[in-house]
């Protein structure tokens, strides 16, 4: 059976949004299932002595138009969120939770959250407004609140970080196919070549 095509994401990242629009169909024409994972870009990018685009003057109005302009190209509604970048360590400890009961649901709560942030403006490390997206999500507010506030789930993204890390992952989105790294959304044609043909 084929293997899975690992996904890594961060709930504040713009084209892990636009990736995670896409990867699913994608994986699932060539027979594939998909392991969503979620990390922090700032583990990463410590890890590997970088920062994000927008925190250099020179590249930032540059990286804010080109969000806009590739979520146009694919098809997916993105307006660049009043706050940006923004915390997002919360949503991703639900996201853990829920992994280990039900991977598609997990799933679905990583896109509710990122078309909430970047369609609609809904401030992730806002806890007012991340209990509101629980509740319509049918979560529970509360139960998603406890969770993000346990240590064993504070400690379970700090170890899939160090994991991701472990495996090579420097940015999101960040997919491994049969062992092979691809970085970024605009690698999406060179995937989907990998899953018709091989290795190239």
């Amino acid at each position: 059976m084929p293997r899975p095509i690992d996904f890594y994401f961060d709930f504040s990242s713009p084209y892990s949004y636009i990736a995670s629009e896409w990867i699913d169909a994608l994986a699932a024409r060539h027979g594939r299932t998909v392991n969503w994972k979620a990390i922090l870009l700032g583990a990463t990018f410590q890890a590997a002595e970088l920062k994000s685009p927008v925190s250099y003057p020179i590249k930032r109005e540059y990286s804010l138009h080109d969000f806009e302009r590739s979520a146009r190209f694919a098809g997916v509604p993105l307006k660049n969120p009043p706050k940006f970048p923004i915390a997002t360590q919360n949503a991703a400890r639900v996201f853990w939770w829920l992994a280990d009961q039900d991977r598609t649901r997990a799933a679905a709560w990583a896109r509710h959250c990122l078309r909430a942030f970047f369609a609609r403006g809904v401030d992730l490390s806002d806890v007012a407004q991340l209990r509101e997206l629980a509740e319509d999500f049918g979560l529970g507010a509360d139960t998603a609140e406890a969770v993000w506030n346990d240590p064993r789930w504070k400690q379970r993204l700090k170890s899939e970080n160090e994991a991701a890390i472990a495996a090579g992952v420097f940015g999101a989105p960040f997919f491994i196919v049969d062992g092979e790294p691809f970085w970024g959304n605009d690698r999406r044609p060179q995937i989907e070549r990998w899953l018709e043909k091989g290795p190239f």
